[in-house]
Parts: C-alpha cells; sequence; structure tokens
C-alpha cells in the first residue's frame, strides 16, 4: 500500500520595499550586535561582530562595529532601506561607530535613542562576611 506523496511547490517570496526601519544596536563589552527591522518589528536582517570574522576582544572594538553595520546594510539592501532610527542598548566600544557607519554606508539616521537598561534600586547587596 503506497501512499501517494504530494509535490510541494514554493512560492518565491516577493521582497517588500521598506525604505524607513529600525536599527537596534546592542554594544557589549564583548561583542556588537546589529538588528535592523521595519516599522513593526520584523527583522528584515542582522549580524554581529563575532559573525563578521571578530574573536576575543576585537568583537568589542569600534571598528568590528563598523563592519557589522556594513555587512547588515549588504544583507538589505534588496529591501531598499533608506533611513533608519537607532536604539542604542549597552555601553561598549562599538556604539558610536555604529551609528556613524549607518551614515557613512548612505543610510540616513532620523534619531538616536538610548534604551539601556537601568537598574532602579540594583541587586540585593551580599550577606556580611562572617570570619
Amino acid at each position: 500500500m503506497a501512499q501517494a506523496t504530494k509535490k510541494v511547490t514554493k512560492k518565491k517570496k516577493a521582497i517588500r520595499s521598506v525604505s524607513h526601519g529600525r536599527a537596534y544596536v546592542q554594544a557589549s563589552f564583548n561583542n556588537t550586535i546589529v538588528t535592523v527591522t521595519d516599522q513593526n518589528g520584523d527583522v528584515l536582517g542582522w549580524g554581529s561582530a563575532g559573525g563578521a570574522g571578530f574573536k576575543g576582544p576585537k568583537k568589542a572594538t569600534p571598528y568590528a562595529a563598523g563592519m557589522v553595520v556594513k555587512n547588515v546594510l549588504e544583507a538589505i539592501k534588496a529591501y531598499g532601506v533608506k533611513e533608519v532610527n537607532v536604539f542604542v542598548k549597552g555601553v561598549g566600544g562599538g556604539r558610536e561607530a555604529a551609528i556613524r557607519a549607518f551614515n557613512t554606508n548612505g543610510v540616513n539616521v532620523l534619531a538616536v535613542k538610548d534604551i539601556t537598561p537601568i537598574p532602579h534600586n540594583g541587586c540585593r547587596p551580599p550577606k556580611r562576611r562572617r570570619v
């Protein structure tokens, strides 16, 4: 009893045009991650310094952040993103370099917002040491 297999054809996905997007830059002490989304938050492309070929302490450098932005913009070129709002999170070395890299690679930066999480009262301190 052989089952008849149904042939599945995949439709070619039409690439939509997104002229205005959002860029999220997460700059930690260890790495820099850049994500570009549309206005709804649907991810168009992303990249990290580790994925760009940097290892160890070089991942958190401003140069690595610039290369990450260049790679991400190359990947999303088909969407036609012309201007972005940048949301920066973290305190790493690639913060300003990533924002500058958007401008140098032909994408207009409309606004920059810092969304670094700030503790209201912080963690509970460790208990007193008894010797």
